[in-house]
């Protein structure tokens, strides 16, 4: 058995055959990472892994693989170089949605609650734009228009945050194709500052 199936079994669960939460939370312990740390949903981007708390044997022979990592050691060692690869802009963009598309638990869910994403928003863009989350976030507990963010409004707070001047929004045009949660959120914003 190679050592990156070794290392695998090492934290599956026996009767399913995929390391479950339980198990990753065991690999976040030994790697001594918090389990709501980025890197850990970095890591299930770099293996592509389909489903929320779990890693298949493929997935993690993928992701190990190309990490060059079958020990734990070399895994943490991994963590700095992987942090990089996901913040060169092309691989961001794609992290960036595969974090949304991960946390989409239910069979045909196309959305995700407002605590849920705010958290997500958080963990994923808040060392990027620290101000536009925060207060987007602080927009979306207050509203009450929405209980649930789709991958459109997603991926235009994303495009927001880069072509948009923060706070003055000087060069936001709402005839433009904004999703509408951001219209609202400006003219919020705009309303908070007067």
């Amino acid at each position: 058995m190679e050592r990156i199936d070794y290392l695998f079994y090492s934290y599956a669960n026996r009767s399913s055959g995929m390391i479950d939460p339980e198990g990753i939370e065991i690999l976040c312990s030994d790697m001594e990472v918090d389990h709501m740390d980025v890197r850990i949903l970095m890591l299930a981007w770099k293996m592509r892994a389909e489903k929320q708390g779990y890693f298949t044997l493929e997935e993690w022979r993928q992701g190990l693989k190309s990490l060059r990592s079958d020990t734990v050691n070399k895994l943490i060692k991994a963590l700095p170089d992987l942090e990089k690869e996901v913040k060169r802009p092309p691989n961001f963009v794609d992290f960036y949605n595969y974090a949304f598309r991960y946390c989409l638990t239910e069979e045909k869910q196309k959305s995700i609650d407002i605590e849920s994403i705010c958290q997500l928003l958080d963990l994923v863009l808040g060392s990027h734009f620290r101000a536009q989350v925060d207060y987007f976030n602080e927009y979306l507990k207050i509203q009450s228009d929405y209980k649930v963010i789709n991958m459109d409004q997603w991926m235009g707070f994303y495009r927001f945050c880069n072509e948009i001047s923060f706070p003055d929004f000087s060069n936001y045009d709402p005839e433009l194709a904004w999703p509408l949660i951001l219209d609202n959120f400006v003219e919020w914003m705009r309303a908070e500052r007067t």
